[in-house]
């Protein structure tokens, strides 16, 4: 990450800040490093174990950060891997990064630095330049030569490194090196070596210690002997707690030789911060929306860590039994709040206090609130909350304060509620027009709760659905008898003239037969 100024910015107005990464705080600009080129940037080695990393840039009360660039590059996954401390848990915070005899001038990203990508692009400075680093008179060693053992996993260091080095003056002299580091804390020192002097080319002509602080890190360092050979590249990995604000190495040589050096690499080793629980997170930003919280509250990256930059209007707590942070307040009162409460918050369930007062939220109050059982204090007084008080504000057996006034509330206080200020508890409800069912409110004679309204309604309709099928039916039934009816006029004449038939025939009937009789009974007998 690099940061700048514009031209027109004077130095007396240069913004002070903190960089965090994941939620772990890794930089701090300091006075005047917008004409340092060594302290105009940050870089940082980081596990990021999902799909997205975070960078946040704290102001410290000094002016608004100022960011040109940022660069994100994937490494190795054991890329300076540095022993059991080792983890993915650790942040690598670069220091310093020298190139020891380099010119002044090729330090930033040139062609002669590319290494392999998974190296990514390391910048490295010359220990000839001014002000990046205190050190003892040395000469310069530089080579053309092919430097073996240079690109390998997993840190693919440039070849060019190795091509030049930072040597004692003189027999026995001692080299130093001093970096101002932040105290009390540990760093990864990684020294890089090739032999590139013609006249050194076997084991024990170039033997040396290197002190850190005044402290044996490394013993009888030979080069030739440790890399096989002239021309061949060995790096040693120290890492030690600082207590001071200072590091000094310093290389000794020993058996008459002459000390020396290729590159130097110095990283903090930061611990990172625990992150809050990732729902209550999330369920923070869907409330920054709906609430529609100020620009200046920023509320990005993790609401607990940086410790140093909680997010405003935040408390946090740390679970060490679950090695995480979470949510026990939130308190936004008097901010301008104009948009609505969430069913969100219910995700924030250690929340203890709750203040929202002196805002413009309007709608329900969400139901969700009477799902925190451990809520204590709880105000959403002088805003333009309408509707009822939640049922389930009985279950917030905890709830010590309860500021309710101020609002376009209506309905029945729920009894749970009624015998809250008996018990110790401090309860307002006052100053909304359609709340009843405490002493200061009207009588909820001709009010309603939810409940019963809900009953009216339900009553309601089942009242008139049977009407309107009672009303059915008898209509139906009406018209079935006036359609019988009508059938029975039209088809009268047709009846009548067929009972006048039926009577005739019956009456003539009888002769009918007779004749017949009279006219078979003189038939002869049948023979027996």
């Amino acid at each position: 990450m690099f940061f700048g100024l514009n031209e027109d910015v004077l130095a007396s107005r240069e913004p002070l800040f903190d960089v965090s990464i994941e939620g772990t705080q890794v930089y701090s600009l300091k006075s005047g490093w917008s004409v340092k080129d060594d302290q105009s940037y940050v870089e940082a080695s980081v596990f990021v174990s999902d799909t997205a990393a975070t960078a946040c840039f704290h102001s410290t009360g000094h002016g608004d950060p100022s960011v040109m660039s940022i660069e994100i590059l994937e490494l190795h996954p054991k890329a300076y891997y540095f022993g059991v401390q080792w983890r993915n848990t650790v942040i690598l915070r670069t220091v310093k990064r020298i190139d020891c005899g380099a010119g002044a001038h090729g330090v930033y990203g040139e062609e002669s630095y590319s290494a392999n990508p998974w190296a990514g692009d390391r910048f490295w400075f010359s220990d000839n330049e001014p002000d990046v680093v205190e050190k003892t008179l040395t000469s310069t060693l530089r080579t053309s030569n092919h430097i073996r053992y240079t690109s390998l996993a997993p840190n693919f260091y440039p070849e060019a490194i190795y091509q030049s080095a930072s040597r004692g003056n003189g027999v026995g002299q001692v080299m130093n090196y001093m970096f101002k580091v932040e105290p009390n804390a540990d760093y990864s020192i990684w020294l890089h070596f090739a032999e590139i002097e013609y006249g050194v080319r076997s084991a024990g002509q170039r033997v040396f210690d290197v002190f850190i602080n005044g402290q044996l890190l490394i013993s009888n360092v030979d080069i030739v002997q440790m890399a096989g050979g002239p021309f061949a590249a060995v790096v040693l990995n120290r890492t030690v707690a600082i207590d001071g604000r200072t590091l000094m190495l310093s290389f000794n040589p020993r058996k008459q030789s002459i000390a020396m050096v290729n590159a130097i690499e110095i990283f903090q080793v930061i611990q990172m911060e625990k992150r809050t629980i990732d729902t209550q997170v999330w369920s923070l930003r869907v409330l920054k929306d709906t609430l529609g919280l100020p620009l200046r509250f920023g509320w990005n990256g993790d609401p607990c860590v940086p410790q140093q930059h909680p997010w405003s209007g935040i408390d946090c707590h740390f679970d060490h039994k679950k090695n995480t942070w979470f949510i026990d307040g939130l308190g936004l009162d008097n901010q301008g709040l104009k948009g609505f409460l969430s069913n969100d918050i219910a995700n924030l369930q250690q929340l203890q206090s709750i203040n929202l007062s002196g805002n413009s939220i309007q709608g329900l109050i969400p139901p969700a609130l009477g799902t925190l059982q451990t809520l204590e204090y709880l105000d959403l007084s002088h805003n333009m909350f309408n509707g009822t008080i939640p049922e389930n504000f009985g279950n917030l057996t905890h709830l010590k304060k309860l500021y309710l006034n101020g609002n376009l509330l209506s309905g029945r206080v729920p009894s749970a509620l009624v015998g809250g200020p008996i018990h110790g508890a401090s309860f307002n409800f006052s100053e909304n027009a359609g709340l009843c069912g405490v002493p200061g409110l009207p009588s909820c004679s001709n009010h309603l709760t939810e409940g019963g309204k809900a009953g009216v309604a339900v009553g309601v309709i089942i009242g008139s659905l049977l009407l309107l099928l009672c009303g059915t039916c008898f209509w139906k039934r009406r018209q079935n008898i006036l359609r019988a009816q009508r059938l029975a006029l039209r088809e009268a004449p047709y009846a009548k003239a067929r009972t006048h038939f039926v009577r005739d025939v019956q009456m003539s009937r009888p002769n009918v037969h007779e004749h017949f009789r009279a006219y078979t009974d003189p038939g002869p007998q049948l023979l027996t």
